[in-house]
């Protein structure tokens, strides 16, 4: 039995919801496009290969894939998302499992990946996709479950009757699916539907047509899923992964007051029982000492600061080094 797993990542739509003539997942969000949180929870997962595909912007976002080893595909015509994974059936080729991810979901971590993986190689499902519950599910599709739990239909919101959109139970858009059934059942999609495109999730009524169970795993955590498809979104989950990165180094001994205004940009390394104060901002390749003090304001980019190190109030400081026990002088940038 093949358990390889190749992850496709849908990356081609405009996202006009966005309001911008930048390509949707190479929007930032807490200091890197949001297609890059994406492929990160992907490569600390247990998955083998990732295929992204693009189409819009295609050479601005393929651009930004260069520090990741992904092969990418071109959706030259962005006929929906069941179309975007069958333009990577060659990339997915020696798998015998892929799970499907879109580039907009920053928020979602390697453990619900593993988690999913996990439960859907205990059970003899032919697809498996995500779900969660949302209070006010508007502009998801949502989930027809059958007496016994099993999923009969994702329906989305545009083709959905009165009585489906009071449903809270929404599709997350991550799926794990049988290679071989994947590609077949995409191949008999249709475009009988209000948008005229290839529905991906159009799969789930194939499988129960062909008697393939269909599970679901339901994440209990719906921020952890959600797609970014405005620009508050995306200030909510720049908000949500500050709030995880601080409470990350907090655990590791880093003292922080005021960590709704602190940004330390993830994989900068801070050293235990450093102090930082409100409105500190610390972003590129910078490190952290040990017993640093870090006053209020401070703007640090691609700065080395060594152990017992002080940076005075409202310093800015870029490409500097201040050695250990060094001491910056507030609001100059000047080392004393």
């Amino acid at each position: 039995m093949n358990n390889m797993i190749t992850a496709v990542v849908l990356a081609a739509g405009k996202g006009t919801r966005m309001k911008s003539s930048r390509a949707k997942v190479l929007h930032e969000v807490f200091f890197k496009p949001m297609l890059h949180h994406v492929l990160d929870a992907v490569a600390e997962s247990s998955i083998e290969a990732t295929a992204v595909v693009v189409g819009h912007q295609s050479g601005a976002v393929t651009a930004s894939l260069r520090a990741y080893p992904v092969t990418t595909v071109r959706q030259e015509e962005q006929l929906g998302t069941g179309h975007a994974v069958l333009c990577a059936e060659q990339a997915c080729a020696g798998a015998g499992t892929i799970m499907i991810l879109c580039g907009d979901t920053p928020l979602i971590r390697p453990e619900t990946l593993d988690a999913m993986i996990r439960q859907h190689r205990s059970t003899d499902a032919g697809v498996t996709l995500m779900t969660t519950v949302l209070t006010d599910p508007s502009g998801y599709g949502r989930i027809i479950n059958s007496e016994q739990g099993e999923v009969l239909a994702i329906v989305e919101q545009k083709d959905a009757s009165a009585e489906q959109l009071r449903l809270k139970e929404i599709n997350a858009g991550i799926y794990l699916v049988e290679r071989a059934f994947l590609f077949s059942a995409l191949k008999e999609v249709g475009t009988d539907n209000s948008q005229g495109e290839v529905y991906l999730t159009d799969i789930v009524a194939i499988a129960n047509r062909q008697g393939r169970k269909v599970h679901k795993y339901n994440h209990p955590e719906a921020i952890d899923v959600l797609g970014v498809n405005s620009r508050f979104e995306m200030a909510q989950a720049h908000q949500e992964l500050q709030r995880r990165r601080n409470r990350e180094l907090m655990l590791a001994g880093v003292t922080m007051y005021g960590p709704e205004t602190i940004f330390v940009a993830q994989d900068i390394p801070v050293g235990r029982d450093t102090v930082i104060h409100p409105g500190v901002q610390i972003t590129g390749r910078s490190t952290i000492g040990s017993g640093c003090l870090l006053e209020p304001g401070v703007l640090l980019h691609d700065c080395q600061i060594g152990d017992n190190a002080v940076v005075g109030a409202y310093a800015v400081l870029r490409q500097r080094c201040v050695e250990p026990a060094g001491h910056v002088a507030p609001q100059t940038g000047q080392v004393q």
